[in-house]
Parts: structure tokens; C-alpha cells; sequence
């Protein structure tokens, strides 16, 4: 793990793209600070950039400095949760604009997962995390369902945990208005 970890921040600091294993699925990642790296994964992906990406961060305290207003519930909901869980924040701030979705939202999910932790922990900065799949195709449930043209497109691919088969989901989702109201969007 601590060779991936140092090769990882190599390319993460110099604005590349890395494959790597999340605590739900396989992802796409970079430095969520870097505009190009950032534009890089939508032309991985042949995303549309008006769908925005979600962050990955070490601990709920990060969270806070990439949006304008964290709801009290936010914490709550972090603190309890037995599953990874993504939610939806209004008012994204200190992220680059093509990152952001069109209504100023960003989706963030503290990472539970020791690998991405240590990594967003040595960057100090957020990682991208996006599946590691074309748009509208289905997201992989391990490293072997990964299409290789999506291996071959980043600038480096995590060994730690390709061998792992078992069928990883997707985080549950939940939108936060700012006056702390909630909406499933994925459960």
C-alpha cells in the first residue's frame, strides 16, 4: 500500500489521473483542486461536464472547508451512518468551477476506507472520485470489470486491492438544504 500511496501523490501533484479502490467502488481520481486534472476524468469518462463530480475527504472537519455552510444535521448524519454515505452540500466554495454542479452543489463522502484516507490525508487536498466507467455504462463491482481502455486512459493504476472480487456498491446519496432539510437521491 505505501508504494501506491507515493506513486499516487507523484501523478496526483503533478495533475494526473489515477485508478484507484474506494470504500464503496473502483474510481477516477485527482486532485479535486486541479481544473485540468478535473477535465482530464470528463474526457476519460466522455462525461457530460454538466454533471458534476463528487470529493473525497480524510474527515468530516475538511468537509467544511469546501462548502459556505455545513447544516448541524451533517454531522449527525456523518457520525451514525453504518455505510458509506455521499451527501449533496449547497454552496460549494474553494473548488474549481468545473467541478461544481450548475446549482453551486458539491456531493462529499468521508472516505472510511485506511488506503484513501492516508492518500487525502498526504495530499491535504481532496481527491475526485468518480466511477471507473464511461458514462451511462454500469459501474464496476471490482477491478476485474473495469474496461481497459479506462485502465489504459489514466496516468496510474493501484495495485492495492485489484485481486479483491467481491461486488462493492455505490455510496447512499443525500441532499442538504441549508436550513438542514434532507432528500434521498440514492439509498
Amino acid at each position: 500500500m505505501k508504494e501506491d500511496i507515493n506513486q499516487a501523490l507523484k501523478v496526483l501533484k503533478t495533475g494526473g489521473t489515477i485508478l484507484y479502490p474506494t470504500d464503496t467502488i473502483w474510481g477516477i481520481g485527482c486532485d479535486a483542486t486541479n481544473r485540468g486534472a478535473i477535465e482530464k476524468i470528463y474526457r476519460i469518462k466522455e462525461r457530460d461536464k454538466e454533471k458534476s463530480m463528487i470529493i473525497l475527504v480524510d474527515h468530516a472537519g475538511t468537509a467544511e472547508r469546501y462548502v459556505s455552510q455545513m447544516p448541524h444535521i451533517a454531522w449527525d448524519l456523518i457520525e451514525v451512518t453504518d455505510k458509506p454515505l455521499t451527501i449533496i452540500y449547497s454552496d460549494a466554495v474553494n473548488l474549481p468551477e468545473n467541478l461544481v454542479a450548475k446549482d453551486g452543489s458539491i456531493g462529499i463522502r468521508v472516505v472510511d476506507d485506511e488506503f484513501c484516507q492516508k492518500l487525502i490525508s498526504r495530499l491535504n487536498r481532496p481527491i475526485v472520485s468518480t466511477s471507473a466507467n464511461f458514462s451511462n455504462m454500469a459501474s464496476p463491482r471490482n477491478f476485474q470489470e473495469i474496461d481497459e481502455r479506462i485502465i489504459d486512459s489514466v496516468d496510474f493504476v493501484v495495485k492495492w486491492r485489484q485481486e479483491e472480487t467481491g461486488e462493492a456498491k455505490p455510496s447512499s446519496i443525500l441532499k442538504l438544504s441549508p436550513d438542514g432539510q434532507v432528500k434521498i437521491i440514492r439509498d
